[in-house]
C-alpha cells in the first residue's frame, strides 16, 4: 500500500498554484484535477454534474471527451455548455466505451455515493489509461470529534443529515488506498485539501478532501 503523507514517506504530487489551476470558477478539487491533465487529452468525466470541468478543459487545454450524468437538470446544464454528455447511471457499466479509449477518467466527489464502488473503480481503470477520484475524507478530526459527541458529522464536503445523505460508502485515506491495492490498482499521485487549501502534513487527520490518481498495474 502506498504511504500517506504525514504518516510514512510517500510520493505525493505537489499542490501548487499551477496544479490547483487558474480558473477560480472551478471547485478546488476540480481545479487541481484540471492542473494534472495534459493539453489535448481525451477525458471521461463520471458524475460530471453541470459539465464545468469538461467545459474548462475543452476551452483552456483543447481536451475532448464525454460526461456521464444521471440528473436531468445537470444533463441540461451540460448541453447548454456544449459539453457532450451521456445520461446514464455510472454503475450501469461503461461498456459503450472501449478499453483505454480515454487518457484520463475522472470521478469527482461521486464515488462515495455509489453502491457498486469496486465495479466503478475497475471500469474506470479499463476505459482509461489513468483515473482520478476525489472524495471526502471521513478520517478528518472533526468527524471523529462529532462521533465522540454522539453526532453524525456534517461538513462542507458532506453537508447532509444522516437521514437524507446520498453518501453510502465513506472512507478514510487508508481505506481507499487499501481498496485500490486489493483491486490491483496502483496509486500514481495524490493530493489533499482542507476546505479548498493544500494539506501536506498529517493529511489523514487534517484533510477534508482527497484526490487520487491511479492506474492498472
Amino acid at each position: 500500500m502506498s504511504a500517506i503523507p504525514g504518516t510514512r514517506a510517500g510520493a505525493t504530487l505537489p499542490v501548487t498554484p499551477a496544479t490547483l489551476g487558474r480558473d477560480s470558477r472551478l471547485r478546488p478539487d476540480l481545479a487541481l484535477i484540471a492542473g494534472w491533465i495534459k493539453p489535448g487529452a481525451r477525458i471521461l468525466d463520471l458524475g460530471c454534474g453541470d459539465g464545468a470541468l469538461l467545459d474548462h478543459l475543452k476551452s483552456s487545454k483543447g481536451c475532448q471527451g464525454y460526461g456521464v450524468e444521471i440528473d436531468d437538470a445537470a444533463v441540461l446544464a451540460c448541453v447548454r455548455r456544449g459539453v457532450d454528455v451521456v445520461q446514464q447511471n455510472i454503475e450501469a457499466g461503461l461498456d459503450m466505451f472501449g478499453a483505454s479509449q480515454f487518457d484520463v477518467v475522472v470521478s469527482s466527489m461521486a464515488i462515495q455515493a455509489t453502491y457498486k464502488t469496486e465495479s466503478v473503480l475497475r471500469d474506470m481503470s479499463v476505459v482509461g489509461r489513468e483515473a482520478v477520484v476525489s472524495f471526502p475524507n471521513f478520517g478528518h478530526w472533526f468527524h471523529a470529534w462529532s462521533l465522540l459527541r454522539g453526532r453524525m458529522p456534517v461538513s462542507s464536503e458532506m453537508p447532509y443529515q444522516w437521514y437524507d445523505t446520498p453518501n453510502l460508502h465513506l472512507a478514510t485515506l487508508r481505506d481507499f488506498e487499501d481498496l485500490l491495492a486489493r483491486l490491483g490498482l496502483t496509486v500514481t499521485g495524490r493530493a489533499f485539501l482542507a476546505n479548498g487549501r493544500p494539506v501536506h502534513l498529517f493529511a489523514s487527520w487534517r484533510a477534508t478532501q482527497a484526490i487520487y490518481r491511479f492506474a492498472r498495474r
